[in-house]
Parts: structure tokens; C-alpha cells; sequence
């Protein structure tokens, strides 16, 4: 075993996280499961839904079963919404096998798994001796051994890997890997390291050249950009027009209301124009000719990885929603369905919707 596990497993006893649910067991489902939800995730915010989801589904045969919009519906506020879906297909995956794969060839070959998870899959549920290589790893080897080779870079995440694997103690890699993930996550932090009280403290390169701050190093940034959405709440004396979310886009399998999309910011005229036509098309009617039309939220912001969102949100009343749409316009009426208000919460919608949907019902 390297020195630097033995320190790190050193610390690790004294100072890990044991008391998570997904730590020192050895069922594959289970460790999936934390792990997908884990990703982009912090452990405070993951810890309830992966309560719920192994409350919900027990097992990968349950998981498989279900309708996707109520796996859906579960994951609902956790976003990165790929990975549900991702997760439901593997299931299906799995359970079209009737195992969990036990090799890391078969886990990698899973539907939604990367390299970091088949690892972690691996190492905690088989003790396979693969490293884990995630932010908190990249931080914790860049820092401790002065690595500034950009770790979003293919040299980058061979030479972390080559690095990670050197270190591993193949004996006890479930150990190791736990002990490492929560060394990145409690003790050397992104923004506030303890460097005082840490055990590398006299070997971190960072450390000793004054270079915490600046690594890892990252060589690409995202670009991020402006989408315009105006979301119209239609409704009538009992319901609520909704619409599923296409595939190829964000918040795919999701619900929302009527939406109209801008490539630009859209000027009071232009909405009220497309309101008009959706009125029209509706009732046959004009704002000022007695349908209520509200404005209920107006520059609200919503940001993803790669997106940032500008939403307006109105409130239309109408005296009667049909059951469908038959005819294909210009309006994209045809996509929407009719759903009781009293059943609108049992579909699973972004984040901003269901904050949207609050707004409405508290006016």
C-alpha cells in the first residue's frame, strides 16, 4: 500500500462520513442508486430522495417496472433530469439480464454509467480494484502533488487516472475510494480547505507554493446561453392544459404549461400579439373582450449548466378546455392535454414550474 493511502485511510478513520445510508454495504442497486443521484448532487440535498427512491423501488425489478413518469415524478427537484431516465433504462437493462452485473465491463456497459461509476460500483459492492477518479479526486491529487495539467483535457484525465491507480490499495479499494471521496468533500474543499489541520499539509505542493486556490486547473469554460420563455397557465373551471417535453432537449419527459418561446427577448407587444392568437383560437375572443388573461411572474431566472432561462409566466382563464386538440397549427395545441387541476401536482415538472404552480395557486 502506497503511503499516501495509508494516511488517507489513517484520516479517513477518524474522520469519515459513516453514517450514510450507502456506506459499508455491499448491495450493487443500492450503491447505484446513491451514486446517480450523488452526481451533481450534495450529499444533504441526495440523502432524502435516495431514502425515497429505495423506499419506492427496493429493487432493480420494481425500477424496471415502473412507468417512466413515475420514476419521473420522483426525482422531481433534483434536476439533471437525464439521469433518471438514463437509470430507468438501466434497470430494464438489468433486469432483461436478471442480475447485476458483477464485472466492471458489464457495469460500464450500462445505460448512463461512466468510468467514475463503474469504479465506484466496483470497488464498494465487489471490491474490484478500481480507483474512483471524480471533482473531489481531481482536487485532492492536483493539489496535493502540484499536477496544473487542465483535468478537462484527455492528457489531463489520463494522467489523474494513471496517478489514481498507482495509488490505490488494491486490497481494501472500497476503503480507499470512500476515505478519498470524503477527504475532497470535508477536508480539502473547493473554497475552504483545511489546510491547517491536514494530514498532507507538509507534502501538498499547493500548499507550500501558495497554489490551493488556483487548482485544478479547468482549460474550458461553458458557454452559457440566454433561452426567452413566456409560459401561459391555461385553465378552465377544473383544468389545466399541460405538455410533455420533447426528446433532444432540457427537462426532456417533463410537464409544463402552454409555452411560447422567444429567440430574443420578447417586447410587451409581441406577447400580448401571441396571447391574442392562442385567445383566438381558444374562445375566439380578445384579452379586452372579457377572457381573464394575468400576468403572474415576469423575469424570473432559471439557471442550468449550460442554459440560463428568463421566464414570464401568464394566467389565462377560459370557459372550457377541450379533451384534445385534433387540428396541427401554428399554436402547437395539438401536443397539450387536458388534465384535472386537482391531479396536476401528480405529474413531474421542473423546478421553475413548481414554483411557478405556487405563485398561481396563492393568488
Amino acid at each position: 500500500m502506497s503511503e499516501f493511502a495509508e494516511i488517507l485511510e489513517a484520516w479517513y478513520a477518524r474522520n469519515g462520513r459513516f453514517d450514510l445510508p450507502w456506506r459499508d454495504i455491499h448491495d450493487p442497486y443500492k450503491i447505484w442508486i446513491s451514486e446517480i443521484i450523488l452526481q451533481q448532487t450534495r450529499v444533504v440535498q441526495g440523502m432524502d430522495y435516495y431514502l425515497r427512491f429505495i423506499e419506492h423501488f427496493p429493487d432493480v425489478f420494481s425500477l424496471a417496472a415502473a412507468p417512466e413518469d413515475e420514476v419521473m415524478k420522483l426525482w422531481q427537484g433534483l434536476g439533471y433530469y437525464s439521469r433518471a431516465r438514463n437509470l430507468h433504462a438501466a434497470a430494464k437493462e438489468i433486469a432483461a439480464l436478471g442480475y447485476f452485473p458483477n464485472t466492471y465491463e458489464g457495469v460500464r456497459a450500462l445505460k448512463g454509467i461512466g468510468d467514475y461509476t463503474a469504479a465506484a460500483i466496483c470497488s464498494f459492492a465487489f471490491r474490484l480494484p478500481y480507483p474512483v477518479v471524480d471533482g473531489n479526486v481531481y482536487r485532492v491529487l492536483s493539489r496535493i502533488y502540484g499536477i496544473d495539467t487542465p483535468i478537462d483535457s484527455k492528457e489531463g484525465k489520463k494522467r489523474f487516472t494513471v496517478l489514481a491507480e498507482e495509488l490505490l490499495d488494491r486490497e481494501k479499494p472500497d476503503l480507499y475510494n470512500s476515505a478519498i471521496m470524503d477527504f475532497g468533500a470535508t477536508q480539502c474543499t473547493p473554497q475552504q480547505p483545511d489546510c491547517l489541520f491536514c494530514p498532507y499539509a507538509e507534502r501538498c505542493v499547493a500548499r507550500l507554493e501558495c497554489r490551493v486556490m488556483e487548482l485544478p486547473v479547468k482549460e474550458k469554460k461553458t458557454e452559457v446561453k440566454e433561452r426567452y420563455f413566456v409560459y401561459v397557465y391555461i385553465e378552465d373551471v377544473k383544468n389545466v392544459l399541460l405538455h410533455r417535453r420533447p426528446e433532444g432537449d432540457i427537462w426532456q419527459g417533463l410537464y409544463e404549461p402552454y409555452l411560447m418561446e422567444f429567440e430574443s427577448a420578447p417586447t410587451k407587444e409581441k406577447v400580448e400579439s401571441r396571447l391574442k392568437e392562442l385567445l383566438a383560437v381558444l374562445e375566439g375572443k380578445k384579452p379586452e373582450d372579457g377572457v381573464v388573461v394575468e400576468q403572474v411572474a415576469k423575469g424570473m431566472k432559471h439557471l442550468l449548466s449550460h442554459r440560463k432561462l428568463l421566464i414570464d409566466c401568464y394566467r389565462m382563464k377560459i370557459s372550457s378546455l377541450p379533451v384534445k386538440f385534433p387540428k396541427k397549427g401554428k399554436l402547437g395545441l395539438e401536443e397539450y392535454i387536458r388534465v384535472p387541476e386537482t391531479e396536476r401536482d401528480t405529474y413531474a415538472v421542473p423546478k421553475i414550474v413548481t414554483d411557478l404552480f405556487s405563485m398561481i395557486d396563492a393568488l
